[in-house]
């Protein structure tokens, strides 16, 4: 299934029907897409596609490619001389997973930068590289630093696909069951297209399988990353029981001096982990929390590695997952809405966040906002507030994971007024929203931006 890549393949056909050489870098996470998106934009199109291993690259590309330009079996195990023959026929190549290319010989960067610079820069030959390691690709391929800076035409970053997406994958299913599936798959075309409705039947016989992928993958992902990864593997574990604070994730963890920044920054860099600061702060400020950027990880740690165990004899029960994951998705009582530690990743937050996103490209808020995001300040919180610093306007909003009546409503907005005065805005034009799961009778909130599910079927 090829959904909602339609950009990434108009900027790559773009390279593809030109007429000179292009060198392409296309990265993102692992089962992202990238070699999907690589091969639909040239499915009509003779090419050369080869999957870089961890060793015999030379020998393999050779076999691969000798399906295509037969006399390259004459060539010397050679980069050089592979890339000769190569371009007398102006081809279309395509190596995935470069960064294993980089592990068998470091100077495969500079001997790149030599064929690009020698042989391929005056041809019509297309290259296309593909990496999953970001760390390898943002340091080796992309910095300044590469000897490849500055061969590159064009760079394609490939991110999880948008909540609304989701509706492609499972025409047939509620919204409400979309947000449990993004919950647990985020915007991943790999494990969108595993999941099959219903979800928690699937789900259910997913974790019973013994082969399941759910065991593995995240220990897969993160040995791609890290080669040694127990740390990192406590720090997700942690932020995903929601300890989003330096402090509280040391006091997860039981330790007191240990520097944990030096490992916070790696997962950043890899984008396991994103730093969020109150919305109204500088970038310098020292109020940062962090959150697991993928909800698939953040499931993951939550649910499935705190189990291994249960899950290995077979005594583990769905139940278990099926009790809290409403709070997982971002229910929250009066008491807990009120506490400074958030005790959730808030999956229906951004949920939210994209949904306001999406009204605002399309004119359907009461001003165009420039930036949004979370706010906190000793002991209160703002789940989303949009701004726009220009036209002095600011959207204040509550998300709320239940379904609601008009008295809850107002109760909500109310205290979200009352927050609204400590934020400092008191010059701006102001207004208020609530998205919730249900709320009932929304025409009787006439003063408010109330908006629950049903308007995402409307406007989405």
């Amino acid at each position: 299934m090829f959904i909602n890549r339609e950009e990434e393949l108009k900027a790559l056909n773009e390279k593809l029907n030109s007429n000179k050489f292009e060198f392409v870098v296309i990265y993102g996470r692992r089962r992202i897409g990238k070699t999907k998106l690589a091969l639909k934009s040239v499915e009509n199109i003779e090419h050369i596609y080869y999957l870089a291993v961890e060793g015999d690259n030379l020998k393999h590309f050779k076999r691969y490619a000798s399906k295509v330009v037969p006399t390259i079996e004459y060539a010397k195990e050679d980069w050089e001389a592979y890339f000769n023959f190569l371009i007398l026929n102006d081809k279309i190549i395509i190596i995935d997973e470069f960064p294993n290319l980089i592990k068998e010989n470091p100077n495969i960067l500079s001997l790149f930068q030599r064929i690009v610079d020698v042989h391929l820069k005056n041809t019509k030959t297309k290259l296309i590289i593909l990496g999953s390691s970001l760390s390898m690709m943002g340091e080796k391929v992309l910095s300044y630093k590469s000897p490849l800076y500055g061969r590159k035409t064009g760079v394609l970053k490939i991110r999880p696909l948008k909540f609304k997406h989701l509706k492609e994958f499972f025409p047939n299913a509620t919204w409400e069951e979309l947000v449990e599936i993004y919950g647990f798959a985020d915007g991943i075309p790999y494990y969108l297209e595993k999941i099959e409705l219903p979800f928690w039947r699937y789900l259910n016989e997913e974790i019973k399988r013994v082969d399941s992928f759910l065991r593995y993958e995240v220990d897969f992902l993160m040995k791609y990353e890290f080669e040694e990864p127990t740390t990192y593997k406590k720090i997700l574990e942690a932020i995903a029981f929601g300890n989003h604070t330096l402090g509280e994730i040391k006091n997860y963890l039981g330790i007191k001096h240990s520097d944990l920044t030096p490992y916070l920054k790696n997962l950043i860099e890899v984008e396991f982990v994103e730093r969020e600061i109150p919305i109204t702060e500088s970038p310098k400020t020292k109020k940062g929390r962090y959150y697991i950027k993928d909800n698939f990880i953040t499931f993951y740690f939550r649910y499935i590695f705190p189990n291994l165990s249960a899950i290995e004899e077979g005594i583990f029960e769905i139940d278990e997952i099926k009790a809290d994951y409403n709070q997982y998705l971002g229910f929250r009582s009066e008491a807990e809405s009120n506490e400074m530690r958030s005790i959730s990743s808030n999956v229906f937050e951004k949920v939210a966040k994209e949904f306001l996103i999406e009204l605002n490209k399309m004119n359907k808020l009461p001003f165009k906002f420039l930036n949004i995001g979370r706010w906190w300040k000793k002991g209160e919180e703002i789940d989303l507030i949009a701004l726009n610093k220009n036209e002095k306007k600011a959207l204040f909003v509550e998300v709320k994971w239940k379904n609601l009546n008009n008295k809850e409503v107002k109760k909500i907005l109310n205290n979200l007024e009352r927050k609204s005065e400590l934020v400092g805005l008191s010059d701006y034009e102001i207004y208020y929203a609530i998205i919730g799961k249900e709320i009932k009778n929304k025409e009787n909130l006439k003063d408010y931006l109330v908006f629950d599910l049903e308007d995402f079927n409307k406007l989405l």
